[in-house]
């Protein structure tokens, strides 16, 4: 990678010129989602919120977009110090002209190596460690993205799991007594789902869920 960014600088590698910015940009668009999802706390914010809504059992409430929409502008709340860093070390002095593509790719990577690296269980980088015949580097910076990237998605992905598993208990609890009830009145052609659902908005509601979500989210990074 950082020999494809030195590949685009000219002979001197002081100058960008107008064109290879505007690769830059191009380049960086078209990867912007993978970026988003995969180096940031937007999979973790979005499963959790998935787990909400599938747990309350409110079919399409809130739609996806709002979803979506909520993950992302929480995501770029909690990655604000990630990315204003970002673009003080690297975006500024590449533009200004003051390095070279090469150097403000090392520069972009050590603010999301730094952020992924806190976030990521120790034993799944072992693993990739090991598959790619890596040996256990000595600081955060030496590992490579392309080792790093899945390591925190996996362990992203085992705690956003972990979080909606305790999310899902009282939810749990309450389809569990609603059944039972229903079953003691020998209504068991009336869907459990059907009564429940107006107990478990209701509970969310008194307890301020949304609330305790969002609170439980930016506490956990």
């Amino acid at each position: 990678m950082s020999d494809l960014l030195q590949a685009f600088s000219d002979g001197s590698g002081s100058t960008v010129s107008t064109s290879v910015k505007l690769m830059l940009l191009l380049t960086v668009l078209s990867l912007a989602p993978s970026i988003l999802i995969l180096m940031t706390s937007f999979t973790r914010v979005v499963i959790v919120l998935s787990f909400v809504r599938t747990s309350l059992a409110t079919q399409q409430m809130p739609p996806n977009q709002v979803i979506v929409g909520l993950a992302l502008f929480l995501t770029f709340f909690i990655m604000a110090p990630t990315f204003q860093e970002v673009n003080k070390e690297a975006l500024q002095p590449l533009f200004k002209e003051e390095i070279t593509l090469d150097e403000a790719y090392d520069k972009a990577s050590v603010p999301f190596k730094e952020f992924m690296s806190k976030h990521t269980r120790q034993s799944d980088l072992d693993l990739f460690l090991s598959y790619a015949g890596e040996e256990q580097p000595k600081s955060v910076q030496e590992v490579s993205l392309t080792t790093l990237v899945p390591a925190y998605t996996l362990s992203e992905l085992k705690t956003a799991f972990q979080m909606g598993f305790m999310i899902f208990i009282p939810f749990l609890v309450i389809d569990m007594i609603v059944a039972s009830v229903l079953m003691s009145m020998g209504m068991m052609m009336l869907p459990p789902v059907m009564i429940s659902l107006p107990f478990k908005i209701l509970l969310f509601v008194l307890v301020d869920g949304w609330y305790l979500v969002m609170k439980s989210l930016l506490q956990s990074f």
